[in-house]
């Protein structure tokens, strides 16, 4: 056979029916027709002046080096600042910003804007006396807890960039991506919920620690309830950490940040050779997701976006 391979494929299923909304459902809409219409490099200025707030304006919308791309060249934001900050200067504070649901069953939590800022200023506040400051490279290795997306605001608040590592991974699997990052702070719980059992995080971390020299500090969310191993010197309990920082703003100024600095790395699964990551830079990242959930979700104001997290960031 002289067929590429994609030529050789045969499709058994072709699904070529429509399904329209309904017209007022559709009327009402944050994407109209003609939205995808519009020339690109105005569609996605005008997106990255709209959706997010910048301390520097972009100058150019992008460079493109297939197959390398860098957005928003020239401009500087915060992406804590525009997650958090922006709407509680706006008189959004006692807007809701999560409801969560967790285990055991009737855990929940409703966290208003207001909250989350203090609770992000008072953990980047922690960070700062573990050493996190602009370019530290901090792993997470947590449940699905309100503290884990706090643990990543704050790190953004500080230019800190992290990754987030699934709380059901391996030791070994933790392991290979502190080594990679070369992470200086591990932020993890002593335990996490999950299907009615507890899930012993902080020995897995111990365990992965032990191959992963770059870290010299651990922050322990006390979560599970259960006893667990503390190292002199390394292992922090967060609430002791946290329960003499301020939460007022002014103590934790968002870092300033070029629109290509790194936020945050994305590990693939690992399943069939070492893991690898993906770069999230600020600017890029921040216009694409609030973007998409202006059109693809049609987030509007009032609009509750609800997402079922059964096996673990937002």
């Amino acid at each position: 056979m002289n067929e590429a391979p994609h030529q050789a494929i045969d499709a058994l299923f072709l699904e070529e029916r429509r399904y329209p909304p309904p017209p007022e459902l559709a009327k009402e809409a944050n994407a109209q027709p003609g939205i995808y219409e519009r020339d690109f490099a105005e569609f996605w200025a005008t997106e990255g002046r709209e959706r997010v707030t910048w301390s520097t304006p972009f100058d150019q919308v992008c460079e493109w080096d297939p197959p390398y791309a860098r957005w928003f060249l020239g401009g500087r934001l915060n992406a804590c600042y525009n997650c958090v900050d922006r709407h509680v200067e706006a008189g959004r504070g006692e807007k809701v910003a999560f409801y969560w649901e967790g285990e055991p069953e009737g855990d929940r939590r409703t966290i208003t804007f207001a909250d989350l800022q203090r609770e992000v200023v008072r953990f980047a506040n922690a960070l700062k006396e573990l050493g996190v400051g602009k370019g530290t490279p901090v792993g997470i290795y947590m449940g699905m807890v309100p503290e884990l997306p706090v643990a990543m605001l704050a790190c953004a608040r500080l230019g800190a960039p992290h990754t987030v590592v699934f709380g059901g991974f391996s030791a070994a699997s933790l392991a290979a991506r502190l080594r990679d990052m070369q992470c200086k702070v591990l932020v993890t719980q002593d335990g996490g919920w999950r299907r009615g059992g507890v899930v012993p995080l902080k020995a897995s971390a111990d365990q992965a620690l032990a191959d992963a020299p770059t870290v010299e500090s651990v922050a322990v969310l006390r979560r599970g309830g259960g006893d667990v191993a503390m190292q002199e010197g390394r292992d922090h309990w967060w609430h002791e950490l946290v329960d003499a920082q301020p939460g007022d703003p002014a103590s934790c100024p968002c870092e300033e940040m070029d629109a290509e600095d790194l936020l945050y790395l994305l590990y693939s699964s690992g399943t069939t050779a070492q893991p690898k990551a993906i770069v999230h830079t600020t600017g890029g990242y921040l216009v694409g997701v609030s973007s998409t959930h202006h059109y693809v979700f049609d987030v509007k104001p009032d609009t509750v976006y609800w997402c079922a997290a059964d096996i673990g960031w937002v």
